[in-house]
């Protein structure tokens, strides 16, 4: 006899054996399964993180766009000595010299993540403790995970599919390097193990994190208060006036205390080490040692 028997359906085993609906790829890219991949992109990343024991973070926020000091120097040096007509070489040199202003901001997020690194790393505590985590992408999101590998802590990336600006950058820890189709799943994990948030200059996906981390904390959504250092007062004060609404009355004068601008690496380490100690460090730090 056959492998091959008929059945009174007319299948045929087991070359025409049903497919177990979780290995069903066609049902599980399509909309029947949507909420299947939103546990998924909330259950698998939950899975990798205690086995690797990060029991919480520092989010680093900002721009994609930002390039590192030596990249962008090379792009204004190929903007001077580019030929053309004259208006078309200036706007060449302007946007290359604004690349070579904000790239300050690239060198401070990856020396204040190595110095962070090197600090939790210190720690006499148990866990990946306050493991740096950024978007997982280029710019500002780049300079966090190569400053955090280069101090040899964990280095999160939360990636996420988009038609631009989001190739994962090489410088996360491979098993804690997420890529993400939902915005706000990924936006759940940026925040439910977040001890403190850095936001430096970004646009668009900068401002929406950073207004709906804030948000939370006024509403008391957040399960303890979470320090929000806002990095570069020059770039954020020119278009971002948080006292004009405390002014008009749309927030409270309170809310104003829920961040802090800082403006130099110093200032944001030292702003971080006190606060975290303070909020999450002082009763195990201060605890007797086994024995």
């Amino acid at each position: 006899m056959s492998d091959a028997t008929t059945h009174g359906a007319g299948l045929n085993y087991p070359d025409d054996w049903p497919v177990k609906a979780y290995k069903n790829m066609e049902f599980l890219n399509s909309p029947a399964a949507r909420t299947i991949r939103i546990m998924c992109e909330y259950t698998e990343p939950a899975d990798r993180f205690r086995k690797l024991d990060v029991r919480d973070m520092i989010v680093f926020f900002g721009s994609a766009r930002t390039k590192p000091p030596e990249v962008a120097q090379e792009m204004l040096a190929a903007a001077q000595a580019q030929q053309g007509q004259a208006e078309e070489v200036a706007k060449a040199i302007r946007k290359a010299q604004a690349a070579v202003n904000m790239s300050r901001y690239y060198a401070d997020a990856r020396e204040l993540a190595f110095r962070v690194t090197q600090w939790t790393q210190s720690l006499d505590v148990p866990g990946n403790r306050f493991a740096i985590c950024s978007g997982g992408g280029p710019g500002i999101m780049e300079a966090t995970n190569r400053g955090a590998m280069e101090a040899g802590g964990p280095s999160i990336g939360l990636n996420i599919s988009l038609p631009m600006e989001q190739n994962p950058n090489p410088y996360q820890t491979p098993e804690l390097s997420f890529e993400f189709h939902y915005f706000f799943v990924r936006k759940f994990w940026f925040i439910h193990l977040s001890r403190a948030l850095v936001a430096f200059p970004g646009g668009f996906g900068t401002m929406d994190e950073l207004f709906e981390l804030l948000t939370l904390v006024q509403t008391g959504k957040t399960h303890q208060r979470v320090p929000v250092l806002i990095y570069g007062k020059a770039f954020w004060e020119k278009f971002l006036n948080l006292r004009h609404l405390a002014d008009c009355g749309m927030i409270s004068e309170k809310d104003l205390d829920l961040f802090t601008v800082v403006d130099d690496v110093d200032s944001a380490f030292e702003y971080l080490r006190r606060a975290l100690t303070k909020e999450f460090l002082e009763d195990s730090l201060d605890a007797p040692a086994d024995g």
